[in-house]
């Protein structure tokens, strides 16, 4: 088990250089070429991990949902692209992760046909409110640097 969280973790450092990676990109070139550049160059190097592995797919292995999966990981990266230089990496991460424990919840209720528990629910709030706490942090601080103009008399 403790190699599955590592191995998450590690792939949520990959997310983020990516994204930056990505965002740089798009401001000089697009968002879309970014995105495109980003597919080709991970279809280049998944292509070759399958041939050295020897485990090429066939395409007709993959369900109809497979290619939905496609389009929306091609319009993810785009969007990302386009929001990660404009409204930089920590706001923009937070609010990808926000998105997607709310999806979670959101299947995960579908899929179960039943509200997650309470504690469940109690941990997304707890989540939710972690994640929101360095913009409440900011807002603060901008509070602090330009206070309100004070009423005249």
């Amino acid at each position: 088990m403790l190699f599955f969280v590592v191995l998450a973790l590690l792939n949520g450092v990959l997310i983020g250089t990516s994204r930056t990676v990505n965002g740089r990109l798009s401001t000089r070139k697009g968002a879309f070429r970014a995105s495109v550049w980003n597919h080709v160059v991970g279809f280049a190097f998944l292509s070759v991990v399958l041939l050295v592995l020897r485990a090429w797919p066939a395409v007709t292995d993959a369900p109809v949902a497979a290619y939905a999966g496609g389009v929306f990981g091609a319009l993810f990266v785009a969007v990302n692209s386009h929001v990660f230089p404009r409204l930089g990496a920590m706001s923009a991460s937070v609010l990808v992760i926000s998105g997607q424990v709310l999806s979670a919840v959101v299947i995960d209720c579908v899929q179960h046909r039943a509200l997650p528990a309470p504690i469940r629910l109690a941990g997304v709030v707890l989540v939710l409110l972690g994640l929101g706490l360095p913009r409440l942090s900011a807002r603060l601080r901008q509070k602090e640097i330009h206070p309100c103009p004070t009423e005249k008399k």
